[in-house]
């Protein structure tokens, strides 16, 4: 009876540390995304007075598309950690969806929000990258069916 309450005291301590690192990550990310997306903003306020010339104009749309790619990376990533969160208080965080075993403690520690074991996510990028190369031209051959 003694293991299983210390089995439950640690079930609720890992719990509680890995909600608190969860919602630490999701406002850090949710402060960057929104202060991202305020400096976009200013700027683009800031720009329709600027005069500038075809190569910087290049330059401010490259820099603008970074910061556009920059932000979506980061909210795709708070709705991993939203997920996550969901996922903990469901009690079915930690688990792989795919083979249902439990995802090592490092991982989750490295990547909170990983959804897959080690085993099972390689598995799914190789299936992923087998695909991409099936869909690409194969060398030497032109997109319109005539081989150069």
């Amino acid at each position: 009876m003694a293991q299983v309450k210390t089995a439950r005291a640690q079930a609720r301590i890992r719990h509680a540390e890995l909600k608190q690192m969860l919602e630490a990550r999701q406002r850090e990310l949710g402060g960057a995304v929104r202060e991202r997306i305020r400096d976009v903003r200013a700027d683009a306020t800031d720009a329709p007075h600027d005069v500038r010339d075809d190569a910087e104009s290049s330059q401010t749309d490259s820099q603008e598309d970074v910061e556009f790619a920059l932000i979506q990376l980061k909210a795709e990533t708070l709705t991993r950690i939203t997920s996550a969160l969901a996922h903990l208080e469901a009690g079915t965080y930690g688990r792989c969806l795919e083979c249902g075993d439990d995802i090592a403690e490092a991982r989750l520690r490295a990547l909170p929000f990983a959804a897959r074991c080690r085993s099972c996510e390689e598995t799914r990028e190789s299936a992923e990258l087998r695909e991409r190369s099936r869909s690409m031209p194969r060398r030497g051959s032109a997109p319109l069916g005539f081989d150069l």
